[in-house]
């Protein structure tokens, strides 16, 4: 089965070497009240980079006598896929973590119990793509972008690229590397920016153009920004030759954050021109032992408290109006003022026949 959620920058974290915080409930007794009013605890279903604070999961428990429970169940897909196969007995209350690529799969298939959050009306319209009937609410964004080693294109006294249209250029033959979509969330999602930005008509043209000029296709994050990027502080390659990869616009920070001693700038750059931005979602699960639990889990996603504490624990930005962002993600993240993106519809219906396509013409 091919990989469908991001590898979250967290992941970037842990190649350099250091912990990120898991999110993790204290244990307690379930009950199977269909209200919830007995239940002491109330369990999250998510991917496995889903992270949060102890100290926010604490506040929640004290605002609503709750206790948080988290079951990571895989990648974003197998994840998904495990909440339909259980579809009406769900492994908990809530899920967090399907995004704009999955969002179709999973309403179609009915696994939400609609509920309208409080505080959603302070949640930016342009992410609250299911507002018409609530089944899901909007967490947070994150955009799939190139990096660039800013020391290799200092050193070749090179601009580094800025576009899709720049990838295709000879000044940058052999320099990119990217992920297969076929097993890859960042390979899917910037074969998807590419779909956006190129038609229907022109995307497979484009990437003909960059077969043509050398780009090279691994099968995972990991390997593209551990092993071939050049511009890695994680990476476990040292004759990776590749200063241009598929990665995230939250990268940079993640460099910045867990080097040793810290640097004034972040060693690598983002070209904001070849963004496609992801949406991530929560719901309450059809079937769910503790709706009311659910509810309120719901709530406390949406609140400036949770909001402000994700970029720092998943790398990725609020939807919330007001929520600020931490200083090492002003100072060194890149703002992507005009990200591609494709409506959940469309994908759905296309997106196996574009991977397939994507695959004969790239994957040979």
């Amino acid at each position: 089965m091919r990989t469908t959620k991001r590898m979250a920058a967290g992941t970037l974290a842990a190649a350099l070497g250091v912990s990120v915080l898991a999110a993790c409930g204290g244990e307690s007794d379930d009950s199977t009240s269909s209200d919830g009013a007995k239940s002491k605890s109330v369990t999250l279903v998510a991917h496995d980079s889903f992270a949060a604070s102890d100290s926010v999961l604490k506040e929640f428990t004290e605002q609503t006598g709750y206790t948080v429970k988290v079951l990571k169940s895989g990648e974003a897909g197998e994840a998904l896929n495990k909440e339909i196969l259980t579809k009406g007995s769900p492994q908990g209350d809530v899920f967090f973590g399907v995004d704009n690529t999955l969002l179709s799969r999973a309403l179609d298939n009915g696994l939400f119990t609609p509920y309208e959050a409080k505080g959603l009306d302070q949640v930016r319209a342009d992410v609250r793509l299911d507002d018409d009937k609530h089944r899901v609410t909007p967490v947070d964004t994150g955009d799939i972008c190139v990096n660039y080693d800013k020391k290799y294109f200092t050193d070749k006294k090179l601009a580094p690229p800025q576009s899709f249209a720049d990838l295709t250029k000879p000044a940058y033959k052999d320099l990119l590397v990217v992920e297969n979509a076929a097993q890859s969330s960042p390979g899917l999602g910037f074969l998807l920016g590419t779909v956006a930005a190129y038609g229907d008509d022109g995307w497979q043209g484009y990437w003909k153009q960059l077969r043509a000029n050398g780009v090279q296709v691994v099968d995972s994050w990991e390997q593209a920004y551990n092993e071939e990027f050049s511009g890695s502080a994680g990476g476990k390659k040292a004759e990776a030759e590749r200063p241009l990869v598929v990665s995230y616009a939250s990268s940079p920070p993640v460099e910045v954050l867990y080097a040793d001693p810290q640097p004034k700038e972040a060693p690598t750059g983002v070209a904001t021109g070849t963004c496609f931005r992801q949406i991530e979602f929560a719901g309450l699960l059809q079937g769910a032992k503790n709706e009311a639990g659910g509810k309120a889990l719901l709530d406390f996603l949406v609140s400036k408290t949770f909001q402000e504490d994700m970029p720092l624990n998943m790398f990725v930005n609020p939807v919330v109006d007001g929520a600020k962002l931490p200083t090492l993600f002003t100072d060194h993240g890149a703002v992507i003022d005009q990200p591609k993106t494709v409506g959940p519809e469309k994908i759905a219906e296309n997106r196996d026949e574009w991977i397939q396509s994507w695959s004969s013409l790239v994957v040979k």
